[in-house]
């Protein structure tokens, strides 16, 4: 009797992360009036750094993203600035984590861009790119920058293909020719030196991305919608969502050597909406957020079956259009802020931040909630990591380093390879360059049409002819620096009059107080007809 009691009395499972809760933002503290995008791409559509908010807007033609800095909440102007460099719908972006003040974008144009923004956000709408990716055949879907190596960027297109590019110098490292179907999204683990992927064709893959070979391929969901897939850290393991064969909405958890079978797999629910993966390296928390709900479940990743540990769920009334995540060192640790959330409305034009919070009395920094975290700073350098180098992530502490953000001036100029990708930028200096040659020849009269001599009759103010001494002066300094063949050309030109300009000097400012009156005189008048005009109303 004992040992079955022992055996039905399991307890509750100790987890300091039980009773996190969400806290959405108070309606000022909101991004309002923002056209979020209609398309039904299964993206995300917002990225979020520490100082800046960028969500793909609904354009009439081609593709725009905004940007806009963080502390930007309430209602947004209508004519605010955008991206606006795409030709297509824009249909992916995200921040480069080593650089606050870059961003890629993907279209359906087929193109990777990359661009630059300012401190402060946008002044005017931005077209110019820093750097253009052409290679996909079809549109580009997908793009993910590398965790650890500087400036490598993966691509995911209609095409089946996967590009990994070198944005320094534009080329492509690798290309993935794995997928005989559309791909539904991919993950890179934590050091970057493998990639896993799903496909419309009902796999899980998982590559060597400078290679692009197979490490391990299996079935994943039986559904026929879209699944995702992300790493659990460097446990050796990834989660997928997707549906199965009767359209359920399901998890599953693989261990990334064998993919033949799943370690568990469980059933969600039974709506309609893809399922968005979302892990937190730092506490070992998945959230799973699906497209057009209203809420966001929240489960702790174990080392030991079953593998993963429903906590609770974020309930709203509002459904998502898609979610941005903060990168760890934006959050607020004086809050016990774990991870935080920036919602797109589906019904209505505003994105709204949703705080993930572990309750504590202490608003002291907590140690066991906030581990060292990924820093700005690249462990290896592009060149380093396509000649095979492995590395973790560079560390840092979110005591110190919390709220850290990066300032790096634009690093790819005019003439680095497929910066240079604006042809018409250089005609355009070329013309600004050339030097303006005033024409100081004499026009004779009665070669002039009746308009233009009315017109010059007018340019016989004392300014003008002084202007004109002073072309004769310019004319001067050239025949002065030109050899000469004849002597008396000098002496043809006369020298400039001192009392000449002094009474230029005096005639004009006359001229000016004179206007000033003149200005003065009818805002007065102007002020009287109005008092006249509403005594009228009046009566």
């Amino acid at each position: 009797m004992t040992n079955d009691n022992q055996i039905w009395f399991r307890g509750v499972r100790s987890s300091k992360f039980r009773h996190v809760y969400g806290v959405p933002a108070k309606r000022e503290k909101c991004y309002d009036n923002v056209k979020i995008t209609k398309n039904a791409h299964d993206s995300q559509f917002c990225a979020v750094n520490p100082k800046f908010l960028a969500i793909v807007t609904e354009v009439a033609g081609g593709g725009a993203f905004l940007v806009l800095p963080l502390d930007s909440t309430g209602r947004l102007d209508f004519n605010a600035n955008r991206v606006t460099g795409h030709t297509g719908p824009v249909l992916d972006i995200k921040w480069n984590p080593f650089n606050d003040n870059m961003i890629a974008s993907c279209s359906d144009d087929c193109t990777i861009k990359l661009w630059h923004i300012p401190d402060g956000g946008l002044s005017r709408n931005l077209t110019e790119w820093l750097v253009e990716l052409q290679g996909h055949k079809r549109r580009v879907a997908y793009i993910e920058w590398h965790p650890v190596a500087e400036n490598i960027l993966f691509s995911a297109g209609f095409d089946h293909l996967i590009i990994v590019w070198d944005i320094n110098s534009g080329e492509a490292v690798s290309i993935i020719d794995r997928h005989s179907d559309v791909i539904y999204s991919m993950s890179l683990n934590r050091d970057g030196s493998l990639l896993a992927t799903t496909c419309k064709d009902k796999k899980l893959r998982v590559f060597e991305p400078r290679s692009g070979i197979v490490v391990s391929e299996g079935v994943c969901h039986a559904g026929t919608k879209a699944s995702k897939v992300v790493f659990l850290g460097g446990s050796g393991r990834l989660l997928t969502t997707g549906f199965s064969r009767h359209s359920d909405r399901q998890y599953a958890v693989w261990s990334q050597h064998d993919l033949s079978s799943p370690l568990t797999c469980e059933t969600i629910d039974s709506s309609s909406g893809v399922v968005f993966p979302y892990y937190d390296h730092d506490t070992n928390m998945i959230y799973l957020a699906g497209k057009g709900d209203g809420n966001i479940r929240y489960y702790e990743v174990v080392n030991e079956t079953p593998w993963i540990h429903f906590l609770s769920q974020f309930i709203s009334g509002n459904p998502q259009r898609g979610l941005g995540v903060m990168p760890k060192r934006g959050i607020l640790t004086s809050q016990c802020e774990v991870f935080r959330f920036f919602k797109l409305h589906a019904t209505r034009g505003m994105c709204e931040p949703i705080s993930m919070i572990v309750p504590r009395k202490s608003d002291q920094f907590q140690e066991d909630l906030y581990p060292d975290t990924v820093s700005t700073t690249p462990a290896l350098t592009a060149k380093d990591w396509v000649n095979g180098m492995n590395s973790p992530p560079h560390l840092i502490s979110l005591k110190t380093g919390g709220s850290i953000t990066t300032h790096k001036p634009r690093s790819h100029k005019q003439n680095q390879g497929p910066a240079a990708t604006d042809l018409n930028t250089k005609k355009k200096f070329a013309f600004l360059s050339t030097e303006t040659v005033p024409d100081y020849r004499p026009v004779e009269l009665h070669d002039m049409s009746e308009k233009s001599q009315k017109t010059s009759s007018n340019l016989t103010t004392k300014f003008h002819q002084l202007q004109q001494n002073f072309g004769s002066v310019t004319t001067q300094k050239n025949i002065l620096t030109s050899p000469l063949s004849d002597n008396k050309t000098l002496s043809t030109v006369e020298p400039l009059n001192e009392s000449d300009l002094r009474m230029a000097y005096v005639h004009q400012g006359d001229e000016l107080r004179l206007l000033r009156r003149q200005l003065a005189n009818s805002q007065l008048r102007v002020k009287e007809l109005e008092e006249q005009v509403l005594k009228l109303q009046n009566q």
